[in-house]
């Protein structure tokens, strides 16, 4: 793989499965040095040792304020400056609209999206403003397409598109030199690809509306995460990517 990464240092979060996972992996086959953290300890033993030479991971929540500033304290104090970040933890779920309670939406937009906008603001203060970097939001196609029993969920993922261009128009006004953008993947074959194959009537369904007939694979997300984040980008800022196999309405 290209080393278009090489010398930059991201933080990704939610790097415990997935499509975070294979985000990790690629990173650092891109050339970068990867800052992760993930809500368990058991993920970190199922990563490929040889990677764990070229990363440093850390365990807390996304949505954990504490965690957030103590993660990027540890940055201050060490002088690390991050030239990247990928904002990939989220959670699911899925509830009809009027079972939903006030935990649930809490629950769904602090992960969701208050984690975006926090670890985002950290990162922004961390910048140095004479360096290229850039920020990756994974959004999703259900925040622009709707689905039944997925509105929780929508609405959070949603959020990111408008924090996205709003923040991009910002930090450029500013002169920041940090670039904003957001992957909104479609289904893609993670770990939740599996149990929703069970599901032979709706997998069926879902492959009837995806123009290319076929679910996507993690590394196709991960390659557009990675052209995002490197200097063969800079003029894509801003922008919404939907990743999808072509999905009809």
């Amino acid at each position: 793989m290209e080393k278009i990464l090489k010398n930059k240092k991201i933080l990704i979060s939610g790097i415990g499965k997935g499509l975070g996972l294979d985000m990790f992996y690629k990173c650092i086959d891109s050339g970068a040095f990867i800052y992760g953290f993930t809500r368990s300890k058991d993920d970190i033993k199922k990563i490929k040792k040889e990677y764990l030479k070229k990363s440093k991971i850390f365990v807390g929540n996304a949505s954990d304020y504490k965690f957030l500033k103590k993660l990027f304290f540890y940055f201050k104090k060490n002088k690390i400056y991050l030239n990247g970040l990928i904002n990939n933890a989220g959670q699911r779920q899925r509830k009809s609209f009027v079972d939903i309670t006030k935990k649930d939406i809490n629950d769904i937009i602090n992960v969701n999206f208050l984690s975006v906008f926090l670890i985002s603001q950290f990162f922004v203060k961390n910048a140095k403003k004479t360096n290229q970097d850039s920020i990756v939001n994974i959004g999703s196609i259900v925040g622009e397409k709707p689905f039944s029993d997925l509105i929780g969920y929508a609405s959070s993922k949603s959020a990111i598109s408008g924090f996205t261009k709003s923040l991009a128009l910002e930090l450029a006004e500013k002169n920041y030199n940090i670039r904003v953008n957001c992957i909104n993947p479609g289904f893609t074959k993670t770990s939740y690809f599996q149990n929703f194959k069970k599901n032979k009537k709706l997998y069926k369904w879902t492959l009837s509306k995806i123009s290319a007939g076929r679910w996507g694979e993690s590394s196709e997300i991960s390659k557009l995460a990675i052209f995002l984040l490197s200097n063969k980008a800079s003029y894509i800022n801003g922008q919404i990517i939907n990743i999808d196999g072509g999905w009809k309405y």
